[in-house]
């Protein structure tokens, strides 16, 4: 098994791939791990997120009962909490736009990466479609286009976030 395992090795060291064509999938692979690690930080965004409404639900929820109360018949106590929860809420909702506002400035910035990785594999793949002339290269010179997959997750993950606490049962005031 071992003596196969070397032969692996060598006949990996000695493929006909072309340094343009090494390159160029060195840079699909650095582009995969762009858009894994944009997904990840997304992900937290809206992790972040659900926790913040989930928050601003519970804290709404003892103000309800707060305000409930006739304003005759609430203790010194009540009304302080009262206006403690409200400017708690308020906290709470400022950060959340924070929150949105910065998934939003992230997601154009990533639009502009986008932009500039595309073009960069557009003008490797140039030199590279004269090299290879052979017609069996057509399937591999289609695939090297970036995924489009980013734009389409971000507007999804944007939208939950901004819909989040708009939902019926975690409506702001």
């Amino acid at each position: 098994s071992l003596h196969t395992d070397q032969l692996d090795i060598i006949s990996m060291a000695e493929t006909t791939m072309m340094p343009e064509e090494i390159e160029l999938e060195m840079a699909k692979i650095q582009r995969l791990r762009e858009v894994l690690v944009r997904r990840e930080s997304e992900l937290r965004f809206m992790m972040d997120d659900i926790q913040l409404c989930k928050d601003i639900m519970n804290l709404k929820k003892e103000l309800q009962s707060l305000v409930a109360i006739p304003e005759k018949e609430k203790t010194k106590m009540e009304k302080q909490r009262e206006d403690e929860l409200i400017q708690k809420i308020h906290k709470l909702v400022q950060k959340r736009d924070f929150l949105v506002d910065d998934a939003e400035v992230e997601r154009l910035r990533e639009k502009e990466e986008d932009k500039e990785m595309a073009e960069f594999l557009r003008t490797k793949l140039k030199p590279l479609d004269k090299a290879t002339q052979s017609p069996t290269s057509t399937p591999a010179e289609k695939k090297a286009e970036p995924p489009p997959s980013k734009p389409t997750i971000a507007k999804a993950g944007l939208a939950i976030i901004k819909d989040c606490c708009g939902a019926t049962q975690c409506s702001i005031m």
